[in-house]
């Protein structure tokens, strides 16, 4: 294989940095299980060194990269099927790489600790690092069937994470149910690509970017959106897709947490911001994004608040925040996409503290059932903290970050291009059941009377409370100085979406005006939704069988479906007699033959009834029947005697016709 880099040495250092970024996790993940049992105790941190290691490279492109430059890496796979190994870094490809490592080292980290002592913690090291390095190649990677192989890696790497308590039949489905809706949108993405290749005349998306209006109004661009939608939507849990996402809370929670809230489900939204300059801002794109993400924003948040399992409700939180983003990508306009990233970095900070947060209560208390749980803050007062932290970001209250998102987002759909009423209204109901959400699962469990289940015991371990305190931290300080990342990491990100350079100017506070009105609203009202949830979860008690009849229970009988037509379809055709096969054989090429007869000139069938005497039917119905005897019998010895009439009845034929020397060989 041979490359060809384009990358400035003198900025970064390599021309083919990326991909060492992205191999150094494959090969990390090739040795985990050894250096594991070389270093039990010291194997987590020992791993957690590789991504802040590949994220020194991204470090050092961002200023360039915030100057405009993009840098590729290109490397000859298999040039005449379109397929090579290249790498495209600019604004949009940075924010996601730096939350895919930054996130990695905490996870590997807060791992090390949650699941220590398991058997086969090297293992679940393997698979992480393959994950994570997945991820890493899927947002850098330029050509689209090279994207496409890292889309199916993340697919399979989470198969193996969220399956990772195989003995539990519900891990087994939870796994099961991810890959096969994903895995599906996989095939429909593949599709996908191939069209965009040939609408486009090439499979690199670096060169299609700038061929947006003329792919829009390609014959193929309806099918190319459809096809795309489908994978995107898959991945990322849009309705009707969304119930693959709870189930998957199977898996352990540093799984939930980098999976689930920064990497894998962002994963279609990648998708659709890297595609927007070549699909967006026609009608069907606005009508299907947006339409997708809003019922799916809501979907999640009203689902979230009648949850009492506290990783199911950050679940279908985590199902509406991934529709707001979708719905702000609908959007399409500039707004929109500052919106959509600032949220997007948002929702990975606080969500991903939220997740290692639940994993703590339910390490130390063996339940995450909320209507147990009350006090903690007495027993673990740093997680408290970093709980309560995250919760106000995800509530939208000031100093944190979320405040300044939750301000974006009402901004942009009160300036919507269309249905602006509606799109707001639609996003204050959201926001109003995430404030309540966020109480209940941030707040709740620490403070109101003290858990029965958590007695006076040793400080809970750094390596546990440091990612949600690093991740919340993060969202505090973004908060009070968001310059910064403003200029380094969301100003060429808002250039890589829009195609055009940007500046976006980020700041916690703009007096009070009819948005910073609009969001007092909100967590006024979603601390009324919150005070009265206990009243709600009775009132609900009565839908919960209606509500077992949601896309799930689709997913189960179609599931069920499928495996009876496999049952039926493997019953007519693998009998297990020989005699069966060769006529399906037969029959097939038969069949093949006539239809290539039929398109070719026409098929044309001349009936002619010949001259024969009596005896001469007879013994042909007699060598037709036998034959359909043999082929068709149970008994072998009915069967040979059958093929011994056929014999004879040739043998006969011969005779008639003139031919006694045949007659004899047929015979002997």
């Amino acid at each position: 294989m041979t490359g060809r880099g384009t990358a400035d040495p003198s900025v970064l250092g390599s021309q083919e940095y990326m991909l060492i970024a992205v191999l150094s996790g494959f090969l990390a993940s090739l040795i985990a299980p050894w250096v594991h049992r070389l270093f039990p105790g010291l194997s987590g941190w020992i791993f957690a060194l590789v991504p802040p290691a590949s994220a020194a490279f991204f470090a050092a492109a961002a200023a360039s990269v915030a100057g405009g430059t993009t840098v590729g890496e290109s490397y000859l796979w298999t040039p005449s099927l379109g397929l090579n190994l290249s790498f495209y870094l600019d604004g949009l490809s940075l924010l996601f790489s730096l939350l895919i490592l930054g996130t990695g080292m905490l996870v590997l980290i807060y791992s090390s600790a949650y699941l220590k002592g398991h058997r086969q913690l090297g293992r679940f090291y393997a698979f992480i690092l393959l994950f994570m390095s997945s991820m890493l190649g899927l947002v850098l990677a330029d050509n689209m069937l090279s994207l496409f192989v890292f889309w199916e890696l993340t697919s399979f790497s989470s198969f193996l994470l969220i399956g990772f308590d195989h003995e539990r039949p519900a891990a087994r489905k939870g796994a099961l149910q991810a890959l096969l809706v994903t895995g599906s949108g996989g095939l429909a993405l593949l599709a996908a690509f191939l069209l965009l290749g040939e609408a486009g005349g090439s499979m690199e998306i670096s060169a299609l970017l700038n061929q947006g209006e003329a792919i829009r109004s390609h014959q193929l661009y309806l099918p190319i959106l459809l096809l795309m939608l489908a994978g995107a939507f898959t991945k990322s849990a849009q309705f009707p897709f969304h119930f693959w996402l709870p189930s998957a809370m199977e898996a352990p929670a540093p799984v939930s947490a980098y999976l689930h809230s920064a990497t894998m489900v962002k994963a279609g939204i990648y998708l659709l911001a890297r595609m927007s300059p070549v699909l967006g801002g026609s009608e069907a794109w606005h009508y299907l994004v947006t339409g997708a993400g809003g019922a799916t924003m809501l979907t999640g948040a009203l689902l979230a608040v009648f949850q009492t399992d506290l990783k199911r409700m950050l679940a279908y939180s985590t199902v509406s925040g991934l529709g707001t983003l979708t719905l702000l990508l609908g959007l399409h306009t500039e707004s929109a996409a500052k919106a959509a990233l600032v949220f997007l970095l948002v929702h990975a900070l606080y969500k991903g503290a939220l997740f290692l947060t639940a994993g703590i209560i339910d390490h130390e208390t063996g339940t995450r059932d909320l209507a147990r749980l009350g006090g903690l803050c007495r027993v673990m007062p740093v997680v408290a903290l970093a709980s309560v932290a995250a919760a106000l970001s995800m509530a939208g209250l000031p100093p944190m970050i979320g405040f300044i998102g939750k301000e974006l987002l009402y901004e942009t759909t009160m300036r919507a291009p269309y249905a602006a009423p509606l799109i707001t209204g639609a996003g204050v109901l959201a926001n109003v059941l995430m404030v309540a959400v966020a109480a209940a699962a941030g707040v709740g469990p620490f403070f109101g009377r003290k858990n029965e289940l958590v007695h006076e015991k040793s400080p809970v371990p750094v390596s546990l409370w440091l990612g949600p305190m690093v991740l919340s931290g993060l969202g505090l300080a973004i908060g009070l100085a968001p310059d910064g990342v403003a200029a380094f990491i969301i100003s060429p990100a808002l250039a890589a979406i829009r195609a055009e350079p940007a500046v976006v100017e980020l700041s916690l506070w703009h007096g009070v005006n009819p948005v910073f009105l609009l969001g007092l609203f909100t967590v006024i009202c979603g601390a009324g939704v919150y005070a009265v949830r206990p009243s709600l979860l009775q009132a609900a008690l009565p839908w919960k069988r209606i509500a077992g009849w949601g896309p799930s229970r689709w997913y189960d009988l179609a599931l069920d479906g499928l495996q009876g037509l496999a049952k039926l379809q493997t019953r007519l055709l693998q009998s297990g007699y020989l005699r069966y096969y060769l006529m399906t054989v037969l029959g097939t090429a038969f069949l093949l033959v006539v239809y290539t007869l039929a398109g070719k000139d026409g098929l044309k069938v001349e009936v002619g009834w010949p001259d024969a005497l009596f005896h001469e039917w007879l013994i042909a119905v007699l060598i037709l029947l036998a034959a359909l005897f043999a082929v068709t019998s149970n008994s072998r010895l009915a069967c040979v005697a059958a093929l011994g009439v056929v014999g004879y009845g040739v043998a006969l034929v011969y005779i008639l016709f003139g031919a006694p020397d045949l007659a004899m060989t047929q015979f002997c």
